[in-house]
């Protein structure tokens, strides 16, 4: 049975002490397969094993929201954000995230299949040892975004800005790199073999290795 406990404000007027501050809500157990969140704005909300099947959600605003065993399978996500959230054990199959802000949210054992993002600003999101192997992110703004170990063999980071993040480790075998910032990548500390890279990104790789380019 899904089960809804939502904040309440003491708003009575003869009370000589001051209104309660809301509390964080939860929401648990609820199917929104395909529901329209479009607009709505969730602040410190937890959501627990819900249903985001199909959802579409243009311009709603999660600020500081935990999402926990989630699926949000084949949802669609357009100009929204999700802010200094957390996801833990979430699926992510067939998921678009179009021009989205998902600045400071980190990701824990989440499975990534066949994600697409656009746009948008992911910088300092936490995604370590995620696997991302074959999922596409074009031009997206990924400033400090945290990597480490993370899968991203036959993924597609193209016109990527990458700068300050954190890249030790990670996978990137026959990954698409191209027009991206590798500013931050150390070619010693991650796997680059069969990786697409432009002229520009080569300089930039071989003077991290110590070559003098002219």
């Amino acid at each position: 049975m899904a089960i809804r406990r939502e904040s309440e404000k003491n708003t009575d007027p003869a009370s000589p002490t001051a209104p309660a501050p809301d509390q964080p809500s939860i929401i648990r157990g609820e199917d929104w397969y395909g529901r329209d969140l479009s607009g709505q704005r969730f602040s410190r909300h937890t959501f627990y094993d819900t249903d985001w099947t199909e959802v579409v959600n243009e311009g709603g605003i999660f600020d500081e929201c935990t999402f926990s065993g989630v699926r949000f399978n084949v949802s669609r996500h357009a100009s929204a954000a999700f802010t200094n959230c957390v996801f833990r054990r979430c699926t992510f199959f067939d998921t678009r995230f179009e021009q989205c802000k998902v600045v400071g949210s980190r990701f824990e054992l989440c499975t990534f299949n066949i994600l697409r993002v656009t746009g948008g600003d992911w910088s300092f999101a936490a995604l370590p040892k995620a696997d991302l192997r074959g999922a596409v992110f074009d031009g997206v703004r990924m400033r400090e975004c945290d990597l480490t170990a993370a899968r991203l063999e036959g993924a597609t980071l193209v016109g990527a800005d990458l700068s300050g993040a954190t890249l030790r480790g990670v996978k990137l075998q026959g990954a698409d790199l191209r027009g991206s910032d590798l500013s931050a990548l150390d070619p010693l500390t991650t796997e680059l073999a069969g990786a697409k890279i432009d002229l520009e990104q080569a300089a930039v790789i071989a003077t991290a290795l110590g070559f003098e380019v002219s």
